[in-house]
């Protein structure tokens, strides 16, 4: 639907009228009192539940959101992405995440979404090369390094999605029994900064000889990866000649004429995915799960892979929007952005395990639908409405945090994402509860205080001083939704995975954007590598004075004055 078409829908037009004349005026402390609306506003998956009785909304509101996702085609929408028709019209590429994680024979589903054959015989060729590859290096006898010691660190090297998803699922898994116990022994790093102390960093009490390095990089040509890979292959070959790189190093690619002149074997170490995955949504491709595999074993990965299908078919399949989880996310989130003019949202998660969660999904979600004009490249109905800023710590430390701003400053609508057991318990004689059940008494107090909240009425009932009441009071009506899980394995950590992936694209999908390609990166790319050129000629330049007549020709005042500085402290003394 192009953008003159969404402004003449009549959803569109009957929500921005419900939430000025209706929602404006009610209070959700009222809204939680009503415990038949409650009991609606849940949807269920197994023992994964989704509550959202605490959105500001109403069954007229959700009936009006169901009807939007209607009228915006969203089902066909669906259908297409998984059918992997090239839905990314700017690129002309199919968007078929989903086909990384769906067992080989899918012809059990209706046409309607049925996956592409041959897409499902690539990948899973190429999960059988993972599975022989990582249990090869993990015997530590079939795939040894260059002096026959077995290799039990890895670095991965990548940037953007080629590291915040993987470093998300390790980070999350770390603690987790079954994972633990497989990766007894063995060491991951991520190495996706170009500076060199994030080099550092990743090498620090590593040894060459027991090291293998995972080079991530789509086309083989990203700046950073690869100036970061010639560094450990710099590391590797300082150490053990040049012949040890084979052994030491292996990629993931679609190049495999760049692979082999890096010096890495395309036949033994170079695991491929396709253009059809998107570098934020290919976790569940060889960029995620060869390093994984690697430190958690391939069993592991295989139980990640099947808790993203669950959501995927979830998502493909529940046609009642009301019970369909991901959708429901998404259409909560064009709601509070689209129409309560929320520019915000928090992601919560009560799980130390999941710190590295926030990051990934604010890449997934601000690369995928920060985008400034519709799917056609015209312009959107309301250019202020997407793209909304995603940011968030695990529970109880944000609450120490900036949980002060979201209960008596901006309105920030929020994820609760909270789980019946922990990883790790801890329950100490004489305390009144464990640790777990402390951290999950705040996962299910918060939302009650952000949509409650606490009148004057309240507090001077309860005495407190005339002088402190303006600034003990609550306004309350944040909004928020609870998911409420059992445990944090690597089942649940897949369902997450593909609970947020399709909240994104249902956002895209109703706002009408391309949530699939990502132009606002290659300006600034474009920009560094005349940067680079300049830097390269200025530390040849025996005299400053060329340097400046270089910059002169290339850049403003502002950019040629800090330039000077970075080269000559001296040249801003004075300013």
């Amino acid at each position: 639907m192009a953008s003159s078409a969404r402004a003449s829908s009549k959803a569109w037009s009957k929500l921005k009228k419900h939430a000025m004349e209706e929602i404006s005026e009610v209070h959700l402390a009222e809204l939680l009192r009503d415990e038949r609306r409650c009991a609606a506003f849940r949807a269920t998956l197994g023992d994964l539940v989704y509550d959202y009785a605490r959105q500001r909304a109403t069954p007229e509101t959700l009936s009006l959101l169901v009807q939007l996702a209607d009228e915006h085609g969203l089902a066909q929408k669906i259908e297409k992405m998984f059918r992997g028709e090239p839905i990314n019209l700017t690129e002309d590429r199919a968007v078929l995440h989903v086909a990384l994680r769906a067992p080989r024979d899918e012809t059990v589903w209706p046409k309607q979404v049925r996956l592409p054959e041959t897409a499902l015989a690539q990948v899973h060729a190429v999960l059988a090369d993972i599975e022989r590859f990582s249990g090869r290096v993990r015997s530590g006898r079939d795939w040894t390094g260059a002096t026959g010691k077995p290799l039990t660190d890895v670095v991965s090297i990548g940037i953007g999605g080629s590291y915040l998803g993987p470093e998300f699922v390790y980070e999350a898994l770390r603690t987790d029994p079954r994972a633990s116990a497989a990766a007894k022994g063995r060491r991951l790093r991520f190495l996706a900064n170009v500076d060199p102390i994030d080099v550092h960093r990743a090498l620090e009490g590593l040894c060459p000889e027991t090291t293998l390095v995972v080079v991530v990089s789509k086309t083989f040509t990203t700046a950073e990866t690869m100036l970061n890979a010639r560094t450990l292959k710099h590391w590797i070959v300082s150490a053990l000649g040049d012949a040890a790189v084979s052994k030491h190093m292996v990629a993931v690619s679609t190049n495999t004429e760049a692979v082999s002149a890096f010096g890495i074997d395309p036949q033994q170490g170079m695991f491929r995915f396709w253009d059809w995955v998107g570098g934020r949504f290919s976790v569940c491709s060889a960029v995620g799960l060869v390093p994984l595999s690697l430190q958690y074993g391939f069993d592991v990965m295989r139980e990640f892979l099947q808790g993203a299908h669950e959501i995927d078919k979830h998502f493909a399949m529940e046609r009642d929007w009301r019970k369909n989880i991901p959708v429901l996310m998404g259409l909560f989130g064009v709601w509070n952005a689209s129409f309560l003019g929320h520019d915000t949202r928090a992601l919560l998660p009560y799980s130390q395990a999941l710190l590295r969660f926030a990051p990934h999904i604010q890449q997934v979600d601000m690369e995928s639908n920060g985008k400034g004009v519709d799917i056609h490249g015209g312009p959107l109905l309301d250019p202020n409405a997407t793209g909304v800023v995603n940011f968030g710590e695990p529970g109880t430390n944000g609450q120490h945090s900036f949980y002060q701003l979201m209960h008596q400053g901006r309105v920030v609508p929020a994820d609760f994402i909270g789980f019946r057991r922990s990883q790790a318990p801890i329950e100490l004689e004489g305390e009144v509860v464990s640790n777990h059940d402390e951290l999950m008494s705040n996962f299910f107090a918060q939302p009650d205080a952000l949509a409650i909240g606490k009148t004057r009425e309240e507090l001077l009932a309860e005495g407190v001083p005339p002088e402190l009441v303006n600034h003990k009071t609550f306004p309350g009506n944040r909004p928020s939704s609870s998911l409420l899980c059992d445990c944090l394995d690597a089942r649940t950590v897949g369902r997450l995975l593909a609970l947020y992936e399709h909240r994104t694209a249902v956002e895209g999908f109703i706002w009408n954007l391309n949530s699939f390609d990502q132009w606002g990166v290659e300006l600034g790319k474009i920009l560094a590598k005349r940067v680079r050129n300049e830097m390269a000629q200025r530390r040849k330049t025996t005299t400053k004075e060329q340097g400046v007549r270089t910059s002169a020709a290339e850049w403003n005042a502002s950019t040629r004055f800090l330039l000077d500085s970075y080269f000559d402290p001296m040249s801003s003394a004075g300013h």
